[in-house]
């Protein structure tokens, strides 16, 4: 079963063309069979009696005639050509031809019919030399003799030859026309299977047309209303958090204006330290949560420099005491979201210098009509198996919990801005020890992503 599957076309349009190929090939076997058997055959035997018939009334007058003049005509017969008797006797049955194998059936069935019509001591040779010739044996001057015949166009398979080369015609008309009509089919599914990436994307495909057959209707139709359900799921998610965000941090900032006014620096500075980091932990989950909520999505593509953007962190990060290499690679410009790949290449940038630690560096360059960014360190913490388990929200490595401030949110918004883009993200061990965070981000038109 599985030899057969990978021997089966892949797409549907392939799939289908050849399966109505093949009803259409099987369609027309059985119809030539039947016509073979029920129509041709009968009409070949009725040739056959007839020719019988002939063959005798030949024989009978040949047998009636003087010797002399008996000889005279069956040498007319043969166009003045005699065969000798041994030669005619000893010619070998006709073999099957498969250049012609209708021809030679209905030769076959029509001399087979002939010897059953004719008395057995008249034979029946078929001569396939230069020219194809019938001999039978008759009877002139008392003696046998060899005469040739002109064969009957009922044993020639003249229309066969028509009628096969009609069934390949009806054959390819049949395949040219499924090729229509599923290219006409494959159309709206095409539209849905790139409305169907761009959702998970996280864009926001238009519409699709509901104008089509019923059933791809109907499905475009039920996508639609998936999409349009997602987006009101989204929104309201999006609005749900931002609210939650605001009504947590109103108390907080009370908090630390209460915090600040019930101990005032130099009473207690490390129950305020204390208080305060638990304040700015909780801030630092709020702030990740709607990162991962927005992660970019209103933000419109515009075409900019991601070496420049890439330069701009790794000096930043410098200027912080993270001194990072940067290997920067022949990159053109191409559209992207500005904010939302800052904070992608920060994230993993942090990542490295807490995780990491040594051997920061950033490298960029450019593949398969790819813009790629690297983040790379030395660290012996989690390994690049452990990392791609740790793109899903809410995900811990064993190594975080010396690091309590993160909500396991970080990857998984790497990952989300990545696809968004229509890019990916991937991690592999480093070459001489360490990890290596690859982002791969398409290079195409803004436009063709809004």
């Amino acid at each position: 079963m599985r030899t057969l599957s990978r021997w089966l076309p892949r797409s549907l349009l392939s799939r289908n063309i050849a399966l109505l190929v093949a009803l259409v090939a099987l369609t027309q076997l059985c119809s030539f069979g039947a016509l073979l058997h029920f129509v041709q055959r009968p009409r070949i035997e009725r040739a056959s009696i007839i020719f019988a018939d002939y063959v005798k009334l030949l024989d009978s007058t040949l047998a009636a005639l003087p010797p002399a003049e008996s000889r005279a005509s069956a040498a007319r017969l043969n166009d003045n050509r005699t065969a000798p008797a041994a030669h005619v006797a000893n010619i070998d049955p006709p073999g099957a031809n498969p250049l012609h194998v209708f021809q030679t059936w209905q030769r076959d069935v029509f001399i087979a019919a002939l010897q059953r019509h004719l008395p057995a001591d008249m034979p029946v040779r078929w001569e396939s030399s230069d020219e194809e010739r019938l001999w039978i044996r008759m009877h002139a001057a008392g003696e046998p003799i060899w005469v040739a015949l002109p064969m009957s166009a009922d044993a020639r398979a003249s229309g066969i030859a028509t009628a096969i080369v009609l069934s390949i015609g009806l054959a390819l008309l049949a395949a040219f026309t499924g090729w229509l009509i599923q290219l006409h089919l494959n159309r709206p599914l095409g539209e849905l299977a790139h409305a169907a990436r761009r959702v998970s994307a996280g864009e926001a495909p238009a519409p699709l047309p509901t104008d089509g057959p019923t059933e791809i209707a109907q499905v475009s139709q039920a996508f639609n209303q998936m999409t349009a359900a997602l987006q009101q799921a989204e929104a309201t998610r999006a609005l749900m958090l931002a609210g939650v965000s605001h009504d947590i941090r109103t108390p907080l900032t009370k908090l630390r204006l209460a915090l600040a006014m019930a101990l005032p620096r130099g009473t207690n500075d490390k129950l305020v330290d204390s208080a305060e980091g638990y304040l700015d932990r909780i801030d630092t989950i709020l702030q990740q949560f709607m990162d991962y909520a927005g992660s970019g999505e209103r933000e419109a593509p515009q075409p900019g420099d991601l070496n420049a953007l890439a330069g701009q962190l790794v000096a930043d990060f410098a200027g912080l005491g993270h001194e990072f290499d940067f290997e920067e690679g022949a990159l053109p410009p191409f559209a992207f979201r500005p904010v939302a790949v800052m904070r992608l290449l920060m994230n993993l940038m942090q990542n490295a210098v807490v995780y990491g630690r040594t051997g920061l560096c950033v490298r960029t360059w450019q593949v398969d009509g790819h813009a790629c960014v690297a983040i790379c360190d030395r660290g012996s913490g989690i390994r690049a198996e452990e990392l791609e388990r740790l793109k899903a929200p809410f995900s811990r490595g064993t190594n975080a919990r010396t690091h309590a401030g993160g909500t396991g949110l970080g990857l998984a918004i790497v990952e989300r801005i990545a696809r968004q883009h229509g890019g990916s993200l991937t991690f592999s061990d480093r070459a001489g020890g360490g990890l290596e965070a690859v982002v791969r981000l398409p290079i195409q038109d803004a436009a063709a992503r809004r």
